[in-house]
């Protein structure tokens, strides 16, 4: 069975999710890709009246072979699309989970 990409899987959901709506019309979002590194983001930027706004949606990295989610604000959980794309729970780790509780989880551990 050949393995999935998952550097181009995570940047495919990543891409996705900028062309949902933004909570903020005056947002716009950024998308920060860096393979070398395997760290994935999806920021969003911008102003509301007089209020910055700045934020990270999106933000995971592939450590070891394995899929971290370090935050992740979307509705339906990137670990449940990756899953539905066909990677295994045992290669995705929700890195936003304390490490005590992530045992709990259906997910890796790390």
């Amino acid at each position: 069975m050949e393995r999935i990409d998952y550097r181009d899987l995570i940047e495919k959901i990543i891409q996705q999710h900028a062309t949902a709506n933004n909570i903020y019309d005056t947002a716009i979002d950024r998308i920060v890709f860096d393979r070398n590194r395997d760290s994935y983001l999806l920021l969003y930027v911008g102003w509301h009246d007089e209020e910055r706004i700045y934020g990270v949606s999106i933000h995971i990295e592939i450590i070891d072979g394995k899929i971290w989610i370090q935050q992740d604000f979307t509705e339906e959980g990137i670990a449940n699309q990756l899953v539905e794309l066909g990677v295994p729970k045992t290669d995705i780790v929700l890195g936003f989970r304390a490490p005590v509780v992530r045992k709990f989880t259906e997910f890796s551990v790390a």
